[in-house]
């Protein structure tokens, strides 16, 4: 019967625990008072109308215990809110320094201070320039992350003790910063851009300069030799200028030959004048390479085309010029083959009558001569300048020892453009059965007469294929058909209408097929009837840059347009 009784804390516990006379909490209170109760129901009966009674009295103790220990609770919680709200705000400052072991140089609100840090602080959690939280007593209690925001500037200057001299705008005062944790071992140049403290203080953060970021070109094509087709003459003078001396160093050295600094690639458009800039760089990193012991080389490209680089802003253009530059140099010392190649070169080191604005003339030509008279040769930068119309850059450029090659880059020739045909008209592209059958299924034969026939609707002297008429200041008189104004773009673009009509007919006709003679003869009509290698009629400076011809000898220039009035176009304006 007694196991039915609730669970006894023993006699002997609770007359000693009462023989002590000591204060008790109301919990222990409590418990004694059951501890007793628990006695007298182990003493007492089942059958004794007492034993009930007892019984209730241990549940009403019971949930008065668990009432209390609630109430204790939210007690403390209330406690500690009120303590939360009463409780004085940390301040938010700025680490400048640890001058001392303990101590800390601080900015709070523009004032300095020397404040203590709680010696619970690991060196590693203060950072310099970072935030830190301090109680009322102005001691560091906690650091946390950098701010995210700040004002940002310029780099002017990298001084020799670390500090930084930058300047925000032209005509305000330069202001030295000291550097953040994170940029202690940053190599920062003149034209970086950073972010300071909202004090002004400390550099926090090296921005990416996107301007210059854009004109980068990471994964250079492996554009071979091979692949360049109708520029024999151009591949090879620029070939003999880089390679011989990088292969055959010992000679040239001893005829006390200067490697060429830069090159200069003038010609029509379209005719490969990038693709060969390309080339370049990857054969010369190729055989550098080799020359090293296969160690690998690998090249920065920088293609800049001219009108990106000038801004409205005062010095703008000048600083982006210096940063292409400061960013080439770098990557030179990172072990990179930095190249620029810059398109469209009259645009940005033009003459006085080729800019627009004298002002642009007169300072950026003056900065790309400092930049170029820093390289010693091409293997620190190697500089190619592209443009169709070289008689607009300025001569302080071209003269030798800056620019010392200049390389022609003409338009293909028959033998040429059979060349490029073969370079875009694969083996492995299908070609018409009928065509294949004609040729005794010789896929290679019926290719060359396909590549033949192309070559023959290009430069055949016909009626249809007359493009201009030009008139010279000697009075003589030129006529320029299709072939005249070929170029490796305008073949490509050839073969891709080619295809899209092979592509077209074999979805038609749901059958195998390929390309047929009608297919190119098309492309070829097509391509020079919407006229758009040709430009505008009254654009006379566009045409310029089309002919291949000295534009001081040119009077005039006669388009011959099927369905349109021959318009005469008179470039004298612009010469």
């Amino acid at each position: 019967m007694s196991d039915h009784h609730p669970q006894s804390t023993g006699i002997s516990d609770s007359s000693e625990e009462n023989s002590r006379g000591s204060a008790k909490s109301p919990s222990e209170q409590n418990e004694t008072s059951i501890g007793l109760i628990d006695q007298l129901l182990t003493a007492t009966d089942l059958q004794d109308p007492r034993h009930q009674t007892l019984y209730r009295l241990r549940q009403s103790l019971l949930n008065g215990e668990i009432t209390v220990q609630k109430a204790e609770t939210e007690v403390k919680k209330l406690q500690e809110v009120l303590q939360k709200v009463t409780s004085p705000a940390n301040r938010v400052g700025t680490l400048l320094g640890l001058p001392a072991t303990g101590m800390a140089h601080i900015i709070i609100g523009g004032s300095e201070y020397h404040a203590q840090i709680d010696p619970r602080l690991s060196k590693e959690d203060l950072k310099i320039g970072s935030q830190i939280l301090v109680n009322e007593a102005f001691a560091v209690i906690k650091g946390l992350d950098y701010d995210r925001g700040g004002p940002v500037a310029k780099v002017v200057d990298a001084l020799p003790d670390g500090r930084i001299r930058v300047g925000q705008e032209q005509g305000l005062q330069n202001i030295l910063l000291i550097r953040s944790t994170q940029l202690a071992n940053k190599a920062l140049q003149p034209g970086d851009t950073i972010r300071m403290d909202p004090s002004q203080r400390v550099a926090i953060e090296n921005l990416e300069r996107p301007e210059t970021r854009q004109h980068l070109l990471e994964e250079i094509p492996q554009v071979s030799w091979e692949e360049i087709g109708g520029q024999k003459e151009a591949v090879t003078a620029i070939r003999r200028a880089i390679e011989h001396p990088l292969l055959n160093p010992e000679i040239f050295k001893r005829f006390q030959y200067q490697q060429p600094k830069g090159f200069l690639l003038y010609g029509p458009p379209g005719c490969g004048k990038t693709l060969i800039g390309k080339a370049t760089a990857f054969s010369l990193a190729k055989q550098l390479s080799k020359q090293q012991g296969n160690k690998p080389l690998q090249q920065f490209f920088m293609h800049i085309k001219g009108p990106e680089i000038l801004n409205m802003w005062l010095g703008e253009s000048e600083r982006m010029v210096r940063d292409l530059f400061t960013q080439a140099k770098l990557k030179k010392k990172a072990g990179f083959l930095p190249f620029i190649f810059i398109d469209e070169a009259e645009s940005i080191l033009g003459t006085r009558r080729a800019m627009r604005s004298l002002n642009i003339s007169n300072t950026l030509v003056p900065m790309f001569c400092t930049e170029m008279d820093g390289i010693d040769s091409l293997r620190d930068v190697v500089i190619i300048l592209a443009s169709n119309r070289p008689d607009m850059i300025d001569p302080s450029i071209l003269r030798p020892g800056r620019i010392d090659r200049k390389i022609k880059v003409k338009r293909p020739d028959e033998k040429g453009v059979s060349e490029i045909l073969n370079i875009y008209l694969t083996p492995d592209i299908p070609l018409d059965p009928q065509l294949l059958e004609i040729h005794g299924n010789d896929p290679e034969a019926a290719r060359q007469a396909l590549i033949q026939q192309g070559v023959d609707l290009l430069f055949q002297r016909s009626e249809e294929n007359q493009v201009l008429t030009v008139q010279y200041r000697n009075g003589k008189r030129d006529i320029l058909y299709r072939g005249d104004l070929v170029s490796g773009a305008i073949l490509a673009a050839l073969i891709h209408r080619a295809k899209e009509k092979a592509i077209q007919r074999t979805l038609q006709e749901k059958k195998g097929g390929g390309i047929q003679m009608l297919d190119l003869k098309e492309a070829v009509e097509e391509e020079y009837r919407e006229g758009e290698i040709l430009p505008p009629e009254d654009s006379s400076e566009e045409w310029l840059k089309l002919l291949d011809k000295d534009p001081h000898q040119v009077v005039s220039v006669l388009a011959s347009r099927k369905g349109k009035r021959e318009r005469s176009i008179h470039p004298q304006t612009i010469i």
